[in-house]
């Protein structure tokens, strides 16, 4: 069953974060993953949220998406976004 992994980023080092884009596909490439969205314009049709950056990754499975999150290759992206941003990532399986 594929998953996603959703994050919702609000970008504090503008510099810092390109670091971390320029990297971070190889290692979603290398665990199977893929891009569905990578940022673009938002436009709220209910509620409260006002969402700045919004990436959407597809994975095969919850497993496999959270052994990318916690693999050695990303650590380091993950702690260099941490830096550059704050945000909200959650992982959700799919139907």
């Amino acid at each position: 069953m594929a998953a996603y992994i959703v994050a919702h980023i609000e970008v504090t080092d503008p510099a810092r974060y390109e670091e971390y884009r320029r990297q971070v596909a190889a290692t979603i490439t290398q665990y199977g993953g893929r891009f569905l969205v990578r940022g673009g314009a938002t436009e709220v049709l209910e509620g409260s949220l006002r969402p700045g950056r919004v990436v959407i990754l597809e994975f095969a499975s919850v497993e496999q998406a959270k052994t990318w999150w916690d693999s050695p290759e990303y650590r380091p992206l993950r702690e260099l976004r941490q830096r550059a941003s704050t945000g909200d990532l959650f992982v959700v399986a799919g139907i």
